[in-house]
């Protein structure tokens, strides 16, 4: 199998790179922020705690059950402040609450949807193409270069199940928060694309993980059992991901093929709540197809400058094109250009 891999997401720097290796496909996308952003130095990674193990005991009255229930609740929580409670941890979540902060008070991180951008079937077509039919980044040996690269429509055609990971930190608070926006996130990126998107309690095709810092230096050997045949700079590109990059995602597909048939996403448990929901809508779109990131393409989630925070009715509209039957994987812009701008069309009610 060959590895390709599309897009590093930075504020302002390029979000994906695709790139040849040795057994799979891939897609690597990364959000972060721009240089005038607070920066982070983050210190040496201390093993995070084990999370406390919830007990199952029919034989209480249900009174009991629930005091048994609700005791265990709160040591789960305390066993995930303490693996929390690192360091690294601390320092990251510090800086990006400063991040998100900072974007605040300039205005981004904008949840509205930017329904004052007018859209013509042109502009929707030319930024289909600048986002799923173009790598932002090209690798030369283990250097990413930051270059605009024409690249082939990638997308799924099986079912995509989605699995969350938590690491110990994360507290049984919180990943019930997580669960419930990235359940109803999955919904809706189904609703905008036509294609079977779930999460699952089970085994998945497209795992999520939300880690600490610590927990994400540590993550070497899971990432091998999830993804056999996992490139080394893979792996090393996630255990190194710098402060800057606030969450990631690698979809993989085999051999030469086009088609995705598994994804890891990872985001980092220290991030607060707007820039939590930014990862989750960015990065699991952009597993699905979107590869891309281009200043020009308004009003965008896929755009460097992190002015929204969510997926936009825009964004919809181009995962509604990629997964239109009338394209197909491995298409080259000439050749899916022109079936585009019909869609968009059609998306928008112009006469064609």
């Amino acid at each position: 199998m060959t590895i390709r891999a599309a897009s590093p997401a930075t504020c302002p720097m390029p979000r994906a790179f695709f790139r040849a290796g040795l057994l799979l496909v891939g897609l690597l996308a990364l959000s972060a922020c721009s240089d005038a952003l607070p920066k982070s130095d983050t210190p040496d990674a201390i093993d995070a705690a084990a999370p406390l193990p919830r007990p199952d005991r029919p034989d209480l009255t249900q009174a009991a059950l629930r005091r048994d229930r609700a005791s265990a609740a709160r040591a789960a929580n305390a066993a995930a402040a303490s693996a929390a409670d690192t360091p690294a941890s601390r320092n990251m979540r510090a800086y990006l609450t400063s991040v998100q902060e900072t974007l605040l008070a300039r205005g981004k991180m904008r949840t509205d949807g930017g329904t004052e951008i007018q859209l013509t079937p042109e502009r929707l077509t030319d930024d289909f193409v600048l986002i799923a039919l173009h790598d932002e980044y090209i690798r030369d040996g283990d250097r990413l270069i930051s270059k605009s690269t024409p690249a082939p429509l990638r997308r799924w055609d099986q079912p995509i199940s989605m699995r969350i990971e938590f690491g110990a930190s994360v507290a049984p608070t919180q990943r019930n928060r997580d669960r419930a926006e990235i359940a109803k996130y999955a919904a809706r990126l189904q609703a905008a694309s036509g294609h079977p998107i779930g999460l699952t309690n089970g085994d998945g095709n497209y795992d999520i993980l939300i880690l600490s810092e610590d927990e994400r230096r540590a993550i070497g050997p899971r990432l091998a059992a999830l993804v056999p045949g996992i490139p080394p700079e893979d792996i090393q590109a996630l255990v190194t991901l710098a402060p800057q990059n606030y969450c990631t995602v690698f979809a993989y597909s085999r051999g030469s093929s086009s088609t995705y048939v598994q994804a890891v996403a990872l985001i980092r448990a220290e991030a607060p709540a707007r820039l939590r929901t930014s990862c989750f809508h960015e990065e699991l779109a952009q597993g699905l197809g979107l590869v891309n990131d281009s200043p020009m393409v308004r009003p965008s989630i896929f755009n460097d400058d992190e002015e929204f925070a969510q997926l936009t009715p825009h964004d919809e509209l181009l995962l509604q094109i990629l997964y239109d039957p009338r394209l197909r994987p491995g298409m080259t812009e000439a050749e899916a250009r022109p079936i585009v701008l019909q869609i968009a069309r059609e998306l928008l009610a112009t006469d064609v």
